[in-house]
């Protein structure tokens, strides 16, 4: 009898141990997702309360006077003679007659940075589309300069002393001026989706950016899928078993997809820019560049998916007299479609998010031109992203912010795409 209830304690007690153990398994994997999914909240928290700012811009109500004697054109005037004129004398005058008391190369230099350079520009275009307008005093909206935008935003501190902070008294005293009478507003930020990069903050946008990863993404895909989708498919259905080169073919390819990506960076510099001569910085050869980053990720996604493809199909399709070719295109694939999306989609999000082989190949130049075709001097998002983190400018840190809040919904966008494909092939078989 004993020698049983020590036997029953000694089981009970092993089954509170082993409980126990697995309470505290299960308490530790809980810790584990609260304390990743704490991270991620806070990251982007970060980045969206830095970004947020961004999608914003001031702007500077001008009353100005469209002289003609200060511009030395006429209604009359030819097209070059109206795009040529020096308008940024006009911008300067209407200033100096909004504030007379702005004394000193100093003061009228700062006065004239109220406003963004491409004010003139803005006017040029205004004249040069309606010359009518020589001669009168229209009222314009800017953009403000990025100091003034930066105050605006509430991220200068007017209480510090004077040597503290950017903006000096009497820009401040322009300011108060300006607010009084209600000439500065905060508007949507277009310019960040309809220009390309500038070394100004205010006039800085990510088109060109955008245009450049969709480029380079169109020629990666073009180039990765079918290559890749062939090879798995070579692979799985047609290559010799326990053959030598085959194994060297997939243990090469295992490996490859663990390569640091800029290895694959300078494979393109030494090889499409020295050897075939391709043209540097353009979308053409981003994707050469970033295809065979993404080749080894699309084949092993696309062999697991062709290798999950039920036997008993295949095995139908050949019993009814399809050849192997038919059996593949017909059924095998169809079959495995899903999953071979679903890889080649992760495998484009992950090209999208590169910045280390592009750098390789000169993709980090600065571009201000959107690029208009895949032969076009051109940059990417992330690339964008590491151009503005390191630009001296303060109004550039909300900017960078901004581009990675694009960039992480380009790539949301992706995999949720990669979800509604996969349910919709599944639906269909």
């Amino acid at each position: 009898m004993n020698s049983t209830i020590t036997s029953t304690q000694i089981i009970q007690a092993s089954l509170r141990k082993r409980y126990a153990k697995e309470r505290r398994f299960r308490f530790f994997g809980l810790l584990s997702i609260l304390i990743s999914f704490a991270f991620l909240i806070v990251l982007l928290f970060t980045i969206i309360s830095k970004g947020l700012p961004a999608f914003q811009q001031t702007y500077i109500k001008l009353d100005v006077t469209i002289d003609e004697t200060i511009l030395g054109v006429t209604k009359d005037s030819e097209h070059n003679a109206l795009y040529s004129a020096s308008y940024n004398k006009v911008i300067k005058q209407t200033l100096t007659t909004m504030f007379p008391d702005a004394s000193g190369r100093k003061q009228k230099r700062a006065l004239k940075n109220l406003v963004s350079s491409s004010a003139a520009y803005d006017l040029r275009d205004a004249v040069v589309a309606d010359p009518s307008l020589l001669g009168t005093t229209q009222s314009f909206w800017f953009l403000a300069k990025d100091d003034v935008d930066v105050f605006m935003k509430g991220k200068i501190d007017r209480s510090l002393p004077e040597t503290e902070r950017r903006i000096k008294d009497y820009q401040l005293s322009w300011i108060d001026a300006l607010l009084a009478e209600d000439r500065l507003e905060k508007r949507f930020n277009t310019v960040l989706f309809t220009a390309g990069d500038s070394r100004e903050p205010e006039q800085a946008g990510m088109k060109g950016a955008i245009m450049g990863s969709l480029y380079t993404m169109i020629i990666t895909l073009l180039i990765s899928f079918p290559i890749a989708v062939a090879s798995a498919a070579y692979l799985e259905e047609f290559a010799p078993q326990n053959n030598r080169w085959v194994d060297i073919i997939e243990i090469n390819i295992n490996n490859l997809a663990a390569v640091p990506s800029i290895v694959f960076g300078l494979l393109g510099l030494a090889v499409y820019i020295n050897f075939f001569g391709v043209p540097r910085s353009t979308p053409l050869l981003g994707g050469l560049v970033l295809a065979l980053m993404t080749l080894p990720t699309i084949i092993i996604a696309s062999r697991a998916a062709i290798k999950a493809v039920p036997p008993s199909i295949k095995e139908a399709a050949v019993g009814l007299g399809a050849s192997p070719v038919q059996t593949l295109f017909h059924h095998t694939l169809p079959l495995a479609m899903p999953g071979i999306l679903t890889g080649t989609i992760i495998g484009m999000a992950q090209a999208l998010g590169e910045t280390a082989p592009l750098l390789m190949i000169g993709m980090v130049a600065f571009v201000a031109e959107v690029p208009q075709g895949f032969l076009d001097p051109a940059t990417v998002m992330p690339v964008q992203v590491y151009l503005w983190s390191d630009s001296p400018e303060r109004a550039f840190t909300e900017r960078t912010s901004a581009a990675i809040m694009i960039l992480l919904a380009f790539l949301v966008v992706m995999n949720l795409l990669a979800i509604m494909l996969r349910k919709k092939f599944e639906r269909r078989w």
